[in-house]
């Protein structure tokens, strides 16, 4: 009111035009006019926002803003704004924007404020197509209520950031490993890279701080390299930034919707999250790629995957025909191929499912469940090469089959003539005169 009094004064003066007090003012010129009639008629008061004390005309109403506020103290307390803003608008119809409601509820100290950003990073351009590069990671939180922490594994495309597969178990390893693995091999097709960090059971690391041993394989490494895909070690969270933010938004929405449905055993919650909870987040955080083709290669059998992607550990075989593995004792069945296989090599698969088999070579010997008890009592096809022939040892006599009768010869006699006198294969005759044999010297025989 002082600066609009003072440029008054310069304008009564003639010192400034009612277009140069309008521009210091910061208002059009017509506007000035207006302020300076409502000045002289009423004073300061004149001066004041006529707008000041009335409600908008595009206020939320108050009973609209209770139900909101109220709807998040009773089902979605804790949840993150941006996601109860998209709940309400999906199941109630909710029409006001994202940021009105975050302003209400930091207002009712609902939820606090964004932190200050950390340093400036430079981002990493995604791969140009789906199936160059994949995140694998695995995130402990408390994903049920009431449950102690779990692992949510999770494999997602570097392109897109489609998440292929997530489910929840009580520790991640290898055999988590191998099954997210398996679901996405089988579903996609091979990729050309995976990008992980440097567990212990991704890569052999031989002191802390230092590059891993990528010659000294683990079961994940050997698995990786017998399909031809290049395994990628992360040294450092950031640079799994991309695997990070989604498992952030992960732990921001997933807990609080299996909350909501009343979700509190292991398989109830990877049912959901495979069935409904995926294919909704897919369709709302995936980005499209700049090229449209697939780097995924097709696996022809995907029976192979599963004698790849699992835990290989060789074995000698028992006089008894017994495997020792983990405890358990799994007995060889006959076959027909050996009369047996004391003291032979074999190599026992521990599948993710916890099934086991027994392979001498490519060819498989017998299948066993989890608790070391024989599926099949017959062994079964090979599984990933044509074996050798095998030996005869321990195999039945064969039948003897009749032969075939002899097909004449094109060369033969025809009946009735009498074949030729053979010539110079029989021995010959004794009257016949015999080549004569060289003669010593000075024999006896030879003076008479």
């Amino acid at each position: 009111m002082q600066k609009f009094a003072d440029i008054l004064k310069r304008w009564e003066r003639k010192e400034l035009s009612a277009q140069e007090a309008g521009e210091i003012l910061g208002c059009s010129e017509r506007q000035f006019r207006r302020y300076r009639r409502r000045y002289e008629d009423e004073g300061d008061a004149g001066l004041a926002d006529r707008r000041l004390g009335k409600a908008s005309f595009r206020r939320v109403p108050i009973d609209k803003v209770t139900w909101m506020l109220g709807q998040y103290r009773t089902h979605h307390m804790g949840w993150n704004v941006k996601h109860f803003h998209e709940h309400i608008q999906r199941q109630y119809g909710f029409e006001w924007g994202y940021t009105w409601t975050k302003l209400r509820l930091q207002a009712a100290h609902l939820v606090g404020r964004a932190t200050k950003r950390g340093a400036h990073r430079r981002k990493r351009e995604r791969r140009p197509c789906v199936g160059m590069m994949l995140h694998q990671d695995a995130s402990p939180f408390e994903w049920l209520e009431g449950m102690p922490m779990l692992d949510l594994v999770a494999t997602m495309d570097d392109a897109t950031s489609e998440i292929y597969s997530a489910f929840l178990v009580e520790q991640e390893g290898i055999v988590s490993t191998f099954r997210s693995l398996l679901e996405v091999f089988t579903a996609k097709g091979l990729p050309a890279s995976l990008y992980t960090d440097r567990g212990s059971h991704y890569f052999f690391t031989p002191a802390a701080g230092e590059p891993v041993d990528k010659k000294q394989l683990t079961q994940v490494g050997r698995a990786l390299a017998r399909l031809g895909i290049e395994h990628i070690p992360a040294y450092s969270p950031q640079a799994r930034g991309r695997s990070e933010r989604m498992f952030r938004t992960l732990q921001g929405r997933l807990p609080n919707e299996l909350s909501l449905c009343g979700i509190d055993t292991i398989d109830d919650a990877n049912r959901y999250i495979r069935d409904i909870f995926l294919p909704l987040h897919n369709e709302q955080f995936v980005t499209p790629p700049q090229i449209a083709e697939s780097a995924f290669v097709t696996v022809s059998d995907p029976a192979i995957l599963a004698d790849i992607l699992c835990i290989e550990q060789g074995r000698v075989v028992a006089h008894d025909n017994t495997v020792a593995y983990e405890g358990r004792s799994l007995q060889l069945p006959e076959s027909p191929f050996r009369a047996h296989y004391v003291k032979a090599n074999v190599k026992v698969h521990e599948y993710p499912d916890g099934t086991l088999a027994v392979f001498h070579g490519p060819r498989r010997l017998a299948r066993y469940s989890a608790q070391g008890e024989e599926i099949a009592a017959a062994p079964t096809t090979p599984s990933v090469t044509p074996c050798s022939p095998p030996s005869r040892r321990g195999l039945a006599t064969a039948e003897l089959v009749a032969p075939a009768r002899r097909r004449p010869s094109l060369t033969a006699s025809a009946r009735g003539v009498t074949p030729p006198g053979q010539v110079g294969t029989k021995k010959r005759p004794s009257d016949r005169t015999k080549k004569p044999t060289r003669k010593l010297k000075g024999d006896a025989s030879a003076a008479i």
